[in-house]
């Protein structure tokens, strides 16, 4: 009877144990599948552009975080996703427009957005959107982002207005036309 005992209590302990262990695995498997099947990685990290103008001005930048991607916006009251021309790219260093001032920008990568929209109202000059040239973006903070490192402001000149968005590494990125808007998402992820 003791025996008996003794075998079954080492034979549940050894089913408890191969359990435990399988589990932690599997379940690890299964949400790496998940995470990686829920996150689209087919962006590319090359150039994109769509060449059009407005004359509308843009008003406001803001930032968003999302499980699979940080989301740069940059708000255009009144552009139609076809007036609303942009140009977003790696590059090694942001220089202003027209100055050729060096803006110094954070992170492992700097993705240079231009949005083909003046920060100010072209019939007065009246500034519309209250950034500095060389620094952050106003209102912006990215404490606890996975993938934005900094923002920097790099002025407006001739109808598009430049930033400089510092990311922890050349990672891929999508660009998103909308009334309104215009939408600059970079994954979290390859």
């Amino acid at each position: 009877m003791v025996r008996s005992r003794t075998v079954w209590a080492a034979a549940a302990l050894l089913a408890a144990t191969l359990g435990v262990a399988a589990v932690p695995a599997g379940t690890a498997s299964a949400a790496t599948a998940r995470a990686v099947a829920a996150c689209p990685t087919g962006w590319g990290s090359l150039a994109k552009a769509y060449d059009a103008g407005t004359a509308t001005p843009l008003t406001d930048v803001r930032t968003g975080r999302h499980d699979c991607y940080d989301r740069f916006v940059v708000d255009v009251p009144g552009a139609s996703a076809d007036t609303l021309g942009f140009s977003v790219a790696y590059v090694d260093r942001l220089y202003q427009d027209a100055s050729g001032r060096l803006i110094p920008v954070g992170g492992g990568a700097i993705l240079e957005v231009r949005v083909n929209a003046p920060a100010y109202d072209p019939r007065t000059g009246a500034a519309t959107y209250p950034g500095r040239v060389a620094q952050p973006l106003p209102g912006v903070n990215l404490a606890g982002y996975s993938t934005f490192r900094d923002t920097r402001y790099a002025g407006s000149f001739e109808g598009v207005t430049q930033f400089g968005l510092g990311v922890r590494a050349r990672l891929p990125f999508r660009v998103q036309r909308l009334a309104d808007h215009l939408v600059v998402d970079v994954a979290h992820t390859w």
